[in-house]
């Protein structure tokens, strides 16, 4: 059965959460109740502590398109909407994610790629940022997350000229963690998912969040340290040290 086209949808299988864009025959373009429903969906999965790992994913021929661009310089495509808050509320999502990128990644929802820890792209896609050529000034957020994530040099190059890059100029810049054929994403992105999956989850959770800090130049070292130490004292670790001794693979609890 079709899902009907619309609001991005949340799926759920053992310990991976997927939401997936669902507006495929507008290249899943991002619309203000859209930005609400991924806010939404990522209380969700924080709230689930069964799940460990989050995919944001889309069918069609392009991951997404961006915000809605007859919104733009409206009331309603102001950061008010939320664009801004939308991917950095994807970036703190409490588990690792990955996004699965099936095709062209445009505008806004390169941010959007951007907030996510892993992004696994497929052969002949491409990427532009065109808010130079739409006379827009993009939000401070994204800003700084191209330049934390590719480095100033690439964050101009994008920014201000607004050229379009293919997949493998991507990869090479950082943009991608991962190209692979199209017919390899979805066992590329399972691969990367049963990796984070058999790590232990809150190490894992503990460093996603602090390397993010880090990067963003406002860590709180202390409190790094002492969730440090708190993970120091869970079952996991002894887990981890018990299966390291008996060569076997751990098995994690996330307590």
């Amino acid at each position: 059965m079709t899902t009907p086209e619309g609001l991005p949808t949340l799926t759920v299988s053992g310990h991976c959460a997927t939401i997936r864009l669902n507006r495929p025959s507008v290249h899943n373009r991002i619309e203000p109740d859209d930005i609400v429903e991924i806010m939404r969906l990522c209380d969700v999965v924080d709230g689930d502590r069964d799940v460990r790992v989050l995919v944001l994913a889309a069918g069609g021929k392009s991951f997404s398109s961006g915000f809605y661009i007859q919104q733009i310089g409206t009331r309603e495509g102001s950061t008010t909407a939320g664009f801004d808050v939308m991917t950095d509320r994807m970036e703190r999502v409490r588990v690792p994610s990955i996004a699965a990128l099936n095709g062209g990644v445009y505008g806004g929802s390169t941010d959007l790629a951007l907030s996510c820890d892993f992004r696994i792209g497929v052969a002949g896609m491409s990427m532009f940022m065109p808010a130079a050529k739409l006379g827009l000034h993009y939000y401070p957020g994204g800003m700084q997350r191209y330049v934390s994530r590719l480095g100033l040099d690439t964050a101009k190059r994008l920014f201000l000229t607004g050229e379009r890059l293919g997949a493998e100029e991507l990869l090479r810049i950082g943009f991608l963690t991962e190209l692979v054929a199209p017919e390899g994403l979805e066992a590329a992105v399972e691969a990367r998912v049963a990796q984070l999956v058999a790590n232990a989850p809150l190490a894992v959770q503990g460093m996603k969040k602090a390397l993010n800090d880090i990067a963003r130049g406002d860590a709180d070292l202390a409190e790094i340290a002492e969730r440090a130490a708190a993970v120091g004292k869970s079952k996991d670790l002894l887990e981890g040290r018990a299966a390291f001794e008996q060569k076997r693979a751990p098995h994690f609890t996330g307590e």
